[in-house]
């Protein structure tokens, strides 16, 4: 399933670095996740978790297979925001949007 990715940043960024960032970015949350197919469903679960339980649910309260997509999915956008921005990353408000 394809997704949509933008970069959404305050900092001034040509479009040659932002189109940089997008690309490792996407690579590497294609990667910790096993397939970019994966990307959407993954997000979209994740979302409806956060929805239901907020933004940093207690695992005690979820189900098992809740809290591998959260704990899957945090991994995965720690490392593709690392791989975009490098270890300093919360130096920027930078953030990703993805859509499917």
């Amino acid at each position: 399933m394809p997704y949509t990715l933008t970069l959404i940043t305050g900092e001034d960024a040509s479009d040659a670095e932002r189109r940089a960032a997008e690309k490792r970015f996407r690579q590497a949350l294609d990667a910790a996740l096993g397939d970019a197919s994966l990307v959407a469903p993954t997000h979209a679960a994740y979302l409806h978790i956060v929805a239901a339980y907020g933004e940093s649910p207690d695992p005690a309260v979820l189900t098992d297979a809740e809290r591998e997509v959260v704990e899957q999915w945090q991994a995965a956008e720690a490392a593709a925001m690392t791989a975009a921005f490098g270890p300093h990353r919360y130096m920027d408000d930078a953030r990703f949007e993805i859509g499917a």
